[in-house]
């Protein structure tokens, strides 16, 4: 298996293992598609797995905001991550995570955020957001599945607000 960056010729690979691995809905699929095209998009932090020429996993980490009184701050969030069902359950959307995260740590960024189980995401660093005291009003979710994940040391410190997801998740891009 080879985990790398997502190519336009990858664009329909990757809207079809959306749709398959969200149980043929396109959500998903849809929600990747605005986000190529918005100006949060990082093309190096879409990142596809590989195995035996056929794409069975994708990975998207975007730009957002994280906003209090003294002004905005970029962060990325991670949304969303899919692997083909009959891949599932094999190490690959771990594989994702661990090199999209490295990835934007390389590429500078502090934070990471993402809606997700609290089973699964622990493992690769991400904690309550809330209990740091980063709110999410935007989608009404539990404080345990509302996560973030720090990559620069001292950051979860220096950083409090509310987490903006950018108009590309409520199906408006913002084109660059």
């Amino acid at each position: 298996m080879r985990i790398r960056t997502e190519t336009k010729n990858d664009f329909k690979h990757v809207f079809n293992l959306n749709y398959t691995a969200f149980g043929n809905r396109d959500d998903e699929a849809k929600l990747v598609e605005q986000i190529r095209f918005s100006d949060g998009f990082i093309p190096e932090l879409s990142i596809v797995a590989e195995a035996q020429g056929n794409i069975v996993g994708h990975l998207m980490l975007s730009k957002a905001k994280l906003t209090n009184k003294v002004g905005d701050k970029e962060v990325i969030v991670l949304a969303p991550v899919a692997v083909l069902p009959e891949f599932q359950k094999k190490g690959i959307g771990s594989k994702l995570i661990k090199e999209g995260l490295k990835r934007a740590k390389k590429e500078g960024y502090g934070l990471v955020f993402l809606i997700g189980h609290p089973d699964y995401y622990p493992k690769f660093g991400f904690q309550p957001a809330r209990a740091h005291g980063m709110e999410l009003t935007q989608y009404q979710v539990p404080d345990d599945v509302f996560m973030v994940c720090e990559l620069k040391d001292g950051e979860l410190e220096n950083s409090v607000g509310e987490l903006h997801y950018p108009k590309a998740f409520f199906g408006a891009a913002t084109q660059k």
